[in-house]
């Protein structure tokens, strides 16, 4: 049992806005907070998933049940502090043995306000999300000789606001102009929009010899341009694409202007929307690192790292200009679409993959070529 600097133990309850009551340790911060809690069923990863801006508003829930063995390293975070809103866990380690490790979980969610509950049955919160979809509720950590009414806190749980109706992504995005240089440069630029970007993208870009120019999720078509970019990324990041009208108008913009487009995640749904097509909810999300996904185009499989509550409806494709490239195996969900009179194209899982598999990063090469091949370098 985990205890505090004073000697206190820390207990915690999950308490959902169906009712359901989950007592268990407490670790991190002591407070409360509220959420949309959501599962994540990566073995590896937690720091990276943590620091993910795609989890703002959301209250994680780890499948693996061992979990901060080795510690945590900030060379590991994707953002600079952590954007879940809680932590869920089976067994939480404080003891972490890492060569890399400059504290341990609880400490480090300790430090950043984020209240974590461990010696709790995930499989049974995992089992009622698939069943019953993403879940609603409060999340609290205190010391053991503080009186909790569960009464009360239930009736809070069923009050909740859905964090997906708010604007998240603006919430998350940079607020300034930020220009990264490469190492070593290839003489091209890319506008970066940034909805919640994970850093790994950033850093994926800048390997290939990209200039990358950073932009607020809000910037406006004229400011984009006045960068005179050879190629636009539109990031991932978190909540309701529907919700970024002014987004994907930009996005249709550019579009119409003939520059190379790559959207990754909600950067793919936000491409979609510019074209046509709709977006729905899913019931529990993809979040995880073995996701598989099919190239319909070669017949490939993708293994892929996904982190994403909605997607692209198969059916409103029809009619738009966009074409369908990938399917997810699991549940034929859209996974990639592209133009066909256009160089512009997206893909709903994760290329970066930091950590996760390699098999997509691939498609960080694609956009290079198709940007090179729009420049008449090819």
């Amino acid at each position: 049992m985990i205890k505090s600097k004073y000697g206190n133990r820390k207990k915690a309850v999950i308490v959902l806005a169906d009712g359901t009551v989950v007592n268990g340790e407490g670790f991190g911060h002591v407070g409360e907070v509220d959420g949309e809690f959501v599962f994540n069923t990566g073995m590896v990863g937690y720091v990276e998933s943590i620091t993910d801006p795609s989890y703002w508003g959301q209250i994680l829930i780890q499948t693996y049940p061992l979990i901060g063995n080795y510690g945590v390293n900030p060379e590991d975070f994707e953002s600079d502090r952590p954007k879940i809103r809680g932590f869920v866990v089976r067994e939480c380690i404080d003891t972490p043995s890492h060569y890399s490790s400059v504290m341990s979980l609880p400490e480090w969610l300790d430090r950043e306000s984020i209240p974590g509950i461990s010696r709790v049955d995930t499989r049974m919160l995992t089992q009622k999300i698939r069943v019953r979809g993403t879940q609603l509720g409060i999340l609290k950590v205190y010391y053991e000789d503080e009186h909790v009414d569960a009464d009360s806190l239930l009736e809070k749980a069923e009050r909740v606001q859905d964090p997906n109706k708010r604007n998240l992504a603006a919430e998350v995005s940079t607020k300034r102009i930020i220009e990264h240089e490469p190492a070593k440069r290839n003489g091209l630029l890319t506008v970066l929009i940034d909805f919640g970007v994970k850093k790994s993208i950033i850093t994926n870009l800048l390997t290939l010899g990209f200039k990358v120019v950073q932009v607020p999720h809000d910037t406006h078509l004229d400011r984009i341009m006045s960068f005179e970019p050879d190629g636009v990324v539109v990031s991932n990041g978190p909540g309701d694409p529907a919700i970024l009208d002014y987004a994907f108008k930009t996005v249709s913009g550019l579009i119409e202007y003939g520059i190379p487009v790559f959207g990754i995640c909600l950067g793919h749904q936000l491409i979609s929307l510019a074209l046509g097509a709709g977006t729905y909810k899913l019931k529990f999300g993809h979040r995880g690192q073995n996701h598989p996904c099919i190239d319909i185009e070669t017949g490939r499989i993708y293994i892929t790292s996904q982190n994403h509550g909605f997607a692209v409806s198969r059916e409103s494709l029809e009619g738009s200009r966009l074409k369908l490239t990938h399917v997810n195996v699991n549940d034929g969900t859209v996974e990639g679409v592209r133009l066909e009179d256009k160089p512009v194209f997206g893909v709903q899982f994760h290329p970066e993959a930091s950590p996760g598999p390699y098999d997509a990063k691939v498609y960080f090469e694609r956009f290079l070529k198709l940007v090179e091949r729009n420049k008449g370098r090819n």
